[in-house]
């Protein structure tokens, strides 16, 4: 048994590192950034604009059950309809979260706390379900392995009060629906559950879930979308996120892994945990292809567009607090990622995000103080997508030229 497992979890990584053009048929890329969204400069319908021409396919929104039910019976939902039914009305895909406990379902406390009776929050779940049919992929709660976000924090609680509610009532409401639990946090920090313990417990108290989500973000500032996690630990981020796959396939069979929360903070502003931008670049390009080879793994999530005007919050986004572009943006559409290097021989892998269906492209490389195209234009994927294998050592400069928007992506410097 225990060989037959050493053998299970090689395989595993080599499909990670070795993967080929179609390794995991339904990914998808996007991206969450409520306040933005809500309340960006422009309009809304702008600011989904702006997301629709870069190509993004899903985007991830919150619904506030404390926001949408301050009272019981007494349902809010304009915001909600706005973004949702424009969203939908582009043809991009909701990721629908539902999150907090309104002040008279928990006893007067805070929106982590948990609400004392399951039906409560099965019967918000269901309202949300109806009112938004063309809602498919949906969300229960964030981060519940850490205290921040759910009290008690307890695999148990948030099983049995929370997602198989929730599970139920949407299943009830749109058939075909698919219903993601778990959301969990790379790590459980103070008070909290590691999400390897957390899956355990979910298991343990009969969870109901078509996917398992989890936020694998980085832990250490010079941690990498594929070295630098602690593989003793119970952590769970993108460099490690192989575990993840054993720990859900272990738990609950196999079931899809939707990676709902990620991203690099930059320095400037973040000078503790912050990378250069060109860094920031490069990884979010290195995990987008770390989740496409990754098995089961359905989407990855960008967290966020815009960075928070208060430099101590998130960082993390595509353009600064101010409003210029990162060298982050162009890779959220123009992805490119080393796979392998053997001598002159190099692996890359990319995609064109900004139309949907086999794209136009040129890779190049720098050489004698220009670009030049490394055999000629050439077209993707059905989905988008690039593998190509060329001649090019260490040090060599590469990027895509996409045509139609006369755009590049970063350069990847080959290492």
């Amino acid at each position: 048994m225990r060989s037959t497992l050493v053998l299970l979890a090689a395989f595993v990584s080599y499909l990670a590192l070795s993967a080929p053009a179609e390794a995991s048929p339904y990914i998808r890329y996007g991206l969450q950034d409520d306040a933005w969204i809500a309340y960006g400069p422009g309009t809304l319908d702008e600011r989904l604009d702006t997301l629709d021409t870069m190509g993004v396919k899903l985007v991830r929104y919150t619904l506030h059950w404390n926001q949408i039910e301050q009272r019981k019976g007494d349902y809010r939902w304009s915001q909600s309809d706005e973004v949702l039914r424009g969203l939908d009305a582009r043809g991009m895909v909701p990721v629908v979260t539902l999150l907090g406990t309104p002040r008279w379902a928990n006893g007067g406390r805070s929106a982590n706390w948990a609400p004392r009776s399951k039906w409560w929050f099965a019967g918000f779940a269901r309202r949300a379900a109806d009112r938004y049919p063309f809602v498919k992929h949906w969300l229960i709660w964030n981060e519940p392995n850490q205290r921040r976000w759910l009290r008690p924090t307890s695999a148990r609680v948030y099983t049995q009060t929370l997602l198989n509610p929730a599970y139920a009532a949407i299943h009830r409401a749109t058939p075909g629906a698919k219903v993601g639990g778990g959301v969990t946090a790379p790590r459980g920090s103070t008070g909290g559950i590691s999400p390897v313990a957390f899956i355990r417990g979910m298991d343990a108290a009969r969870a109901r879930l078509d996917a398992f989500a989890h936020n694998p973000y980085p832990l250490r500032r010079l941690e990498t979308p594929t070295s630098g996690g602690c593989g003793h630990c119970e952590t769970i981020t993108m460099a490690t996120i192989d575990r993840l796959v054993r720990e859900v396939g272990k738990a609950f069979g196999r079931k899809r892994i939707w990676l709902t929360e990620y991203g690099y903070q930059t320095n400037p502003p973040d000078r503790h945990l912050g990378v250069s931008a060109s860094l920031q670049a490069r990884y979010l390009a290195d995990a987008a292809y770390r989740a496409y080879a990754t098995p089961y793994v359905d989407m990855l999530i960008q967290y966020l567009y815009k960075d928070e005007p208060n430099a101590a919050r998130w960082q993390s986004g595509l353009v600064t607090s101010g409003g210029s572009a990162k060298t982050a943006r162009r890779a959220a559409v123009l992805p490119l990622a080393q796979v392998s290097r053997r001598g002159l021989r190099t692996v890359v892998w990319g995609q064109v995000r900004p139309e949907d269906g086999r794209q136009r492209y040129v890779l190049q490389q720098f050489r004698n103080g220009g670009w030049r195209a490394v055999g000629g234009v050439r077209t993707t994927t059905s989905r988008g997508f690039l593998h190509r294998t060329l001649r090019a050592g260490k040090g060599a400069k590469l990027r895509i030229w996409y045509p139609r928007d006369r755009a590049t992506s970063p350069l990847l410097r080959v290492s």
